[in-house]
């Protein structure tokens, strides 16, 4: 058995239920595919992108529509080590992707030298779509998962003192036609680390220049609200799943003010006073 074939079954044996179940089950509830859809799968070198990306080229040889694949890699400045373990992890994986090169490192630090990672996110974003559109693709696929749900949650009402979360699917709203999934919607990371460990894989964990340089760990926000919520886990293992599931069960009766798609403010006072509904 080849390796890319241990690497495959292992998605039908060992964790058929925590991955490729859970994996199913987002493009199902979520209805993230549709017959004839050409998806960009976004391979940035790490764990979730690569899961991803296999997870999908093993969906279209057992899928019951067609649909089409275009694996992508931007190489925005990687040094000659981190682009050959991703070209390794690729052969081993069996995915033959298109790689697209800029310099998107550099330009994101003489744009703002206070704080390129925020640019760096964008000019990605913006190049994403380019090259998903000149690939002829309708669908980009990207690798977030269970935890980036949650921690995304946390993050709004924390740091950005709203009530929102991460997506499974949105539409463009620069790029007409186009549409971003997340089919890893409902795996969890603990989840996509054991996939990575039994099958003896090794990605990036953050390839960007000025991480890689730094001093000290870098402190995110985000790093924080992932440790608050293992913190809050063992205390009640269930904390996960209630703070996705919040998402899932907004009352608008019981929220003070919330804001339509078409950014039409609405107040628990427009309707305060009207009489109750005729039972």
């Amino acid at each position: 058995m080849t390796r890319q074939q241990e690497i495959e079954r292992s998605l039908h044996t060992d964790f058929s239920k925590p991955v490729w179940s859970r994996f199913v089950g987002a493009l199902k509830q979520y209805e993230l595919l549709a017959p004839g859809d050409r998806v960009c799968v976004c391979v940035s070198g790490g764990k979730d992108s690569a899961l991803l990306a296999k997870c999908m080229q093993l969906l279209q040889r057992v899928s019951d529509f067609p649909f089409e694949l275009r694996f992508l890699v931007m190489d925005p400045g990687y040094r000659a080590e981190n682009r050959r373990l991703i070209e390794e992890n690729l052969q081993a994986l069996g995915i033959e992707a298109v790689f697209r090169e800029n310099r998107l490192f550099e330009a994101a630090q003489a744009v703002s030298k206070k704080n390129p990672c925020y640019m760096c996110s964008r000019m990605r974003r913006g190049n994403l779509y380019a090259y998903a559109r000149e690939l002829g693709c309708n669908k980009i696929a990207l690798g977030h998962h269970f935890d980036d749900m949650i921690e995304t949650v946390l993050l709004s009402v924390l740091y950005g003192s709203q009530v929102r979360t991460m997506m499974p699917k949105l539409h463009s709203d620069h790029f007409p036609g186009m549409e971003v999934i997340r089919p890893l919607y409902l795996v969890r990371e603990a989840d996509i680390c054991r996939w990575r460990d039994e099958n003896g894989l090794r990605f990036l964990q953050c390839a960007c220049p000025i991480s890689e340089l730094a001093q000290a760990p870098v402190d995110s926000k985000r790093a924080r609200v992932k440790a608050l919520i293992a913190e809050l886990r063992r205390e009640n293992p269930q904390i996960d799943v209630n703070i996705f599931r919040s998402v899932h069960n907004v009352k608008l009766g019981a929220v003070v003010e919330y804001t339509t798609p078409d950014g039409v403010q609405h107040s628990f006072l427009d309707t305060y006073d009207d009489p109750p509904a005729a039972e």
